[in-house]
């Protein structure tokens, strides 16, 4: 990667004093933002952590002496240095005087975009999701210039806060030879993303940080008229986007369905369930979690309907190794089942709470579980088995001599207390309702679960009959803390 920060025209808007200390200290080049607060010292944050740049505080003197070199605050409180990518953004008192800035480096990065460079080519509509100051912004301009200048796509950029192709009516190198609308208040932005459809024939429209209802809605009309659209959002995962109901127009909408008696039993649902409304506006998600790890959803039509289902989601990851080579791979997310229910008022608060737990539980499709996990069973692997159900002495010794008539001779069982032995759990739905401390073991500890309805030697055998089959042998660890003597 080639990277281009410009760092010494930043530099020059500071006194004295902390420009020679930033110029002479060692780590400037991972240099995120530099804080600036009245009578507090000057503060660098940096890739490792943060750390004072000087012993002085800042005065009003300071802040004055630097937003005399930068351009005016726009409404969004957000200025720029000339022909960089630099931002400024300050703090106000409730007189509207200004005691605080922050002041980001921004950097033009060649060949971030690499690692997806097969989805730009494809000509679906991206949506990068992450939180602030993951790197968004530097990757939707690195698509920018590719998009136009290697693809050779008509881009227009929608720049409400000129951080994409910085603060000059000159847009920033960085961008290629794409165009560049500037956004005069941020609350107009969804405004120009039609005016840029209607009025510039593109084929790629970038927007940076949709964040209304107004600008999700502008950002589903443009994906409808057959153009491409490549924007960011706030959020770590799609999952986060859901809860989001502001931005919950972005992946088609959420709305009740009320299932029939026969459908209800066919789905092995409630009759009330959660649905996709229409097809999202963007057809590929982008979780960037950091700068070399990055998680592909290609069809978030598909993802949406699976995390709202309730069932485990296949993603997959791609990362950047030696700089050169880029890694795939493929995993079950095992968080998909962390919807908020609740605020939707749709089940009663026990079954919210069991509906949460459902994030451990093995997967309903067993042959998706192999595709994109094989090491998740194997004939050959030795299965521990903890059993968090209300058993007696006298259910224990009838299990064991069920076992002998069906000649299920590679169980082998142990009575005990300790949990850390195990690396699957065979409980009941109740007791996992009813005990806190054992839900938070088995998320802490990411165990897989099975369940069974009630603790009756039928259910019980017949479960255990179905995981034997499966390996090549299951030792039996039965809580000794629920049998009563």
């Amino acid at each position: 990667m080639n990277i281009n920060s410009n760092l010494n025209q930043l530099i020059q808007i500071f006194s004295f004093q902390i420009k020679e200390i930033i110029q002479n200290h060692p780590n400037n080049n991972n240099l995120i933002e530099i804080i600036l607060d009245v009578g507090r010292r000057p503060e660098g944050r940096f890739s490792f952590g943060p750390d004072y740049l000087a012993v002085k505080v800042i005065s009003w003197q300071d802040l004055e002496y630097i937003t005399k070199r930068i351009s005016k605050f726009s409404d969004d409180n957000r200025a720029g240095i000339e022909r960089t990518l630099h931002r400024v953004s300050c703090i106000r008192n409730r007189q509207g005087i200004i005691i605080g800035l922050t002041c980001r480096v921004g950097r033009s990065v060649v060949g971030t975009i690499n690692i997806i460079r097969d989805l730009l080519e494809s000509g679906n509509s991206l949506l990068v999701l992450g939180k602030p100051g993951v790197g968004k912004t530097t990757v939707i301009r690195e698509i920018s210039r590719v998009l136009s200048d290697e693809i050779r796509k008509r881009v227009v950029i929608v720049d409400t806060s000129n951080e994409i192709a910085g603060n000059s009516d000159v847009p920033h190198a960085g961008i290629g030879r794409a165009r560049r609308m500037q956004v005069s208040f941020t609350q107009n932005q969804h405004d120009i993303m039609i005016e840029a459809v209607q009025n510039h024939m593109p084929e790629v429209i970038i927007v940076d940080e949709i964040g209304t209802e107004l600008e999700a809605l502008a950002a589903r009309t443009i994906a409808e008229r057959g153009v491409q659209l490549v924007g960011t959002a706030h959020g770590n995962s799609l999952d986060s986007l859901i809860k989001n109901p502001t931005l919950i127009d972005l992946i088609g909408g959420i709305q009740t369905v009320t299932l029939s008696d026969e459908e209800a039993r066919r789905r092995k649902t409630q009759k009330s369930i959660l649905e996709r409304k229409t097809f999202p506006g963007f057809q590929i998600a982008i979780e960037i979690n950091s700068t070399n790890y990055w998680v592909i959803h290609e069809n978030v039509a598909h993802s949406i309907d699976i995390l709202l289902a309730n069932k485990y989601l296949p993603i997959q990851r791609r990362s950047i190794i030696e700089k050169t080579r880029i890694k795939i791979d493929y995993a079950i997310n095992s968080s998909v089942s962390s919807f908020d229910y609740k605020s939707y008022s749709l089940l009663t608060a026990k079954n919210y709470q069991w509906n949460n737990l459902m994030k451990s539980h093995i997967p309903d499709n067993q042959r998706l579980s192999h595709l994109f996990n094989p090491t998740y069973k194997k004939k050959n692997q030795k299965i521990k088995l903890f059993l968090f159900l209300n058993l007696n002495i006298s259910m224990v010794n009838k299990f064991k001599q069920t076992c002998e008539s069906l000649k299920l001779t590679k169980i082998d069982i142990i009575i005990t207390k300790d949990i850390d032995q195990a690396n699957i759990i065979l409980t009941s739905k109740l007791s996992i309702i009813t005990s806190r401390k054992f839900r938070l073991i088995v998320r802490k500890k990411k165990l897989l679960i099975y369940t069974v309805n009630s603790s009756t030697i039928i259910n019980l055998t017949k479960t255990i009959k179905h995981i034997a089959d499966s390996y090549c042998a299951v030792i039996l660890i039965i809580n000794s803390k629920k049998l009563s003597y």
